[in-house]
């Protein structure tokens, strides 16, 4: 196998979760290139992972349809693959498999892909069957081509950061020591923990453990960051922007990170951090943290609304999950 084409877009959580395919695959043909496209959103996370030869960027903000697609076939044209590897299942991702030139273009069976359509641009498919995790069923295009995929390793270098370095030194000032980050945003608003109730976590933190908390947000989200830290009893503070670079950084420093099912805390899970997540609508076997050790408080069962972006019935599966059940979460999960 001389090259190998990933083609995972996004999103942030998604992409970590096919890095132990990059690593198998990397193992298994030491010699090969291997390239990702990826969104340009997310390229800077791809930029940590030391076994990815070239990024391929696909410009989906700052290009039109028709400009991004004529590019990134430029781009692909000069290249030469064994094997496009459509990871995420879309139409638009077994397109852009299709323009690399690949003469083997690997997918899912159709059972599961996110859409169907996208089984047409495939010259073969791969049958996850009942796997756990979503990381088994990315693994199962590294099985298929011999590689072993008996251990899960996300293959991330923890950069410098100077947001790190400031809140080190903010913090050496004021006399903390380990912190947790809590994390209450969310793409989808089901997955969103009440901000009042994260909150209150921090001031147990606090009380209980001596240990502060630094609430992430990303765009959209600072004023629901805003709203545990002023829940907090100054318990808390508001973590400053961030790059991905400065969230991993930030991450693999901390104590523990708590959050619903979104990037950031999958990123805290790959660099080894402890984490308690927080579930409703999706399911914390397949979408949860991968490590024995780590916890979820779900409400998965109950929730009339699987998988879906918007909660779709009178009572929202999240309310149900309380402070008691958090922090009995944390205190199991740091052992005290």
């Amino acid at each position: 196998m001389r090259a190998i084409l990933i083609v995972r877009l996004g999103a942030l959580g998604d992409i970590v979760h096919t890095l132990p395919l990059a690593a198998a695959l990397r193992a298994r043909f030491h010699d090969a290139r291997i390239d990702w496209v990826v969104d340009e959103r997310y390229q800077e996370l791809l930029e940590l992972v030391p076994v990815i030869d070239r990024r391929i960027v696909l410009r989906t903000r700052s290009a039109s349809l028709g400009s991004r697609l004529m590019e990134l076939r430029r781009i692909l044209g000069h290249e030469s693959y064994d094997i496009a590897v459509d990871v995420q299942g879309l139409l638009k991702s077994a397109v852009v498999a299709r323009l690399s030139g690949a003469s083997r273009i690997a997918g899912f069976t159709s059972p599961y892909l996110r859409e169907r359509v996208a089984r047409v641009f495939y010259t073969e498919t791969h049958d996850p069957g009942q796997t756990a995790h979503v990381i088994e069923k990315n693994l199962i295009f590294a099985k298929a081509l011999g590689a072993d995929v008996s251990r899960i390793r996300c293959p991330l270098t923890v950069p410098d950061s100077s947001v790190l370095a400031a809140l080190r030194k903010r913090r050496a000032v004021t006399g903390g020591s380990s912190f947790v980050l809590l994390n209450p945003g969310a793409a989808w608003p089901n997955k969103r923990w009440p901000p009042d109730r994260f909150g209150k976590v921090a001031a147990w933190l606090r009380r209980e453990l001596g240990m502060s908390s630094i609430v992430t947000w990303g765009p959209g989200d600072e004023m629901i960051a805003a709203k545990v830290v002023d829940g907090s009893a100054g318990a808390a503070e508001l973590a400053p922007t961030t790059s991905i670079a400065d969230l991993v950084a930030i991450a693999k420093e901390a104590a523990l990170m708590v959050s619903g099912d979104t990037g950031p805390i999958h990123l805290a899970a790959a660099v080894g951090t402890p984490v308690v997540g927080i579930y409703g609508p999706t399911h914390p076997d397949r979408n949860g943290p991968w490590s024995a050790d780590d916890v979820t408080v779900s409400r998965f069962t109950a929730c009339g609304c699987h998988h879906k972006r918007r909660c779709l019935v009178a009572r929202w599966c999240l309310e149900d999950v309380s402070v008691d059940d958090v922090t009995t979460a944390i205190a199991r999960r740091l052992g005290v």
